[in-house]
């Protein structure tokens, strides 16, 4: 799991083509080597990798054709910058929300404007995802942990502040831009709750009733 939270910006080193997966090396300078160990997980735009040969301050991962064609990892040069997170752990402060760096959808920018000191873009979603990106609610984009300004059908936007700018690779995007999605993880478990009360179990209105969350009207 991770926060979204992006502790540093890396780049692309070197891309290897192996039999229809990748191997992708990652210099990050700015990642604590010490406490990072070979298999761990690294969010990478906000696609959970494991680490493998690390040699301070280059990295390896494995990426599966799964991953290529799910994510927009596939879309990465030598010189990409990417957006990188190490695991949370309980020592760690939640200051963003749970993302667990399973991509959901890849998304596109539609607009990019300026308001105030922020950026404000427009960001079309898969029409699958939709249903699970709320007003005020969460989503990660690129591995970034933002809140949701509005929603209107498939389309929604956000404000990018000036540190998310200058701290995470989003302030590269322009209309056109392919983008990780991964909505609220908590979306999902309630649609599965709901799913649940419609085969007889799980979460309804009697179910509400009878714990006390629905009152007599």
């Amino acid at each position: 799991m991770f926060t979204g939270l992006i502790q540093t910006v890396g780049a692309v080193t070197a891309l290897r083509d192996a039999g229809g997966d990748k191997r992708i090396t990652i210099a990050a300078p700015g990642l604590d080597f010490a406490a990072l160990g070979e298999g761990d997980s690294i969010a990478v735009n906000g696609v959970c990798l494991t680490a493998l040969a690390l040699a301070r301050p280059h990295f390896a991962a494995d990426v599966s054709g799964e991953t290529l064609a799910c994510s927009t990892i596939g879309q990465l040069r030598v010189g990409s910058r990417v957006n990188l997170e190490t695991a949370l752990t309980l020592q760690r402060a939640l200051g963003g929300h749970l993302v667990s760096g399973h991509v959901d959808g890849v998304g596109t920018v539609q607009s990019r404007s300026s308001d105030a000191r922020s950026e404000r873009l427009h960001i079309a979603a898969p029409a699958e995802l939709a249903k699970y990106i709320a007003a005020k609610g969460s989503i990660s984009v690129e591995g970034v942990s933002l809140t949701v300004n509005a929603v209107e059908g498939n389309v929604f936007d956000i404000n990018l502040i000036p540190h998310t700018l200058q701290a995470t690779t989003l302030q590269d995007l322009r209309a056109g831009s392919r983008v990780n999605l991964e909505v609220d993880i908590i979306a999902r478990y309630l649609e599965r709750l709901v799913l649940g009360a419609r085969s007889g179990g799980g979460l309804d209105e009697a179910f509400l009733a009878h714990h006390g969350f629905i009152t007599g009207k």
